[in-house]
């Protein structure tokens, strides 16, 4: 059988490619106006400031510009919330990324619903949420709309296939399931509490490890011939997936690294240059 190797770090670079062609025509166009990214980052994790890092990097390749707000580990929610009030209002944001996780004292979700839905291009939102399962317009959860840019590129339909997800967090195993489920899929989501798990995934035409735990995923659970997506990334570059054991008779997988990872922060730079544009519209349609 031949195996498909879903390669997202090269899609992300054409990805980048076709945002910095678009950005410089936007930058004429505006006589020099450029996309904005905000990162708030609270606290001093080290995992979460390389995450950061990595997205004001992206931002340069691409000719856009970034913004980063830098706070205390002590920040209160209503200090937090003012800051995104913040951003919502000035004009020159066009993105607003909010690095989970945030301190334990601080009310993550109420401050991931402050973001104004238009600046919401890191898809965390309850309205965006709202939006993007009614199918209409909204920024999609970036690591799941990266993955369902991933299967498009290389032509893995997924509709009517038996799609199952192991994870259910807000920003991933649910936003997928219903990307997934808009696409046609038949999705399961599995958890901590789902019984029979190894049976369960052994039904899939497709594999979703989001779930956070090392190679929780074992090959032996998957079918000959499944499309397998790891979704995880967790110290010494191993997956949730137990992907030595399935490489060999999958007809799909996204490496780890190198798969789903670098589409994340594409589809973060994409959905801000989008933001940007539309921004730009409105201010002619006025």
């Amino acid at each position: 059988m031949e195996v498909k190797i879903l390669d997202g770090k090269t899609l992300a670079r054409e990805i980048e490619s076709e945002m910095k062609i678009r950005i410089e025509k936007l930058k004429q166009k505006t006589h020099g106006m450029i996309p904005v990214l905000a990162t708030i980052l609270v606290g001093n994790d080290p995992a979460s400031a390389t995450y950061v890092k990595m997205k004001g990097n992206a931002c340069k390749r691409v000719g856009m510009d970034s913004l980063r707000i830098l706070l205390p580990e002590n920040t209160s929610t209503t200090e937090l919330l003012h800051e995104i009030d913040k951003l919502n209002e000035n004009f020159n944001v066009h993105g607003i990324l909010l690095q989970h996780p945030v301190p334990s004292q601080i009310n993550e979700r109420e401050c991931f619903d402050r973001i104004c839905i238009e600046k919401d291009v890191d898809g965390v939102t309850c309205h965006g949420f709202g939006r993007m399962a009614m199918g209409e317009r909204c920024f999609g959860s970036a690591t799941p709309a990266g993955i369902m840019k991933l299967l498009s590129h290389y032509k893995i339909s997924v509709a009517g296939k038996r799609a199952v997800i192991v994870g259910r967090s807000p920003i991933l195993g649910k936003p997928l399931a219903l990307m997934l489920l808009n696409a046609d899929a038949t999705v399961i989501i599995c958890h901590s509490k789902t019984k029979a798990l190894p049976e369960i995934v052994k039904q899939a035409d497709i594999v979703f490890g989001a779930v956070g735990k090392p190679e929780f995923i074992q090959g032996s659970w998957i079918k000959d011939g499944a499309v397998v997506i790891d979704a995880g990334y967790n110290p010494g570059n191993m997956g949730d997936i137990e992907l030595a054991e399935v490489v060999h008779r999958c007809s799909a997988y996204t490496p780890v690294p190198g798969g789903v990872g670098p589409m994340t922060i594409a589809t973060l730079i994409s959905q801000t240059v989008e933001s940007f544009e539309n921004t730009l519209n409105n201010s002619d349609s006025q």
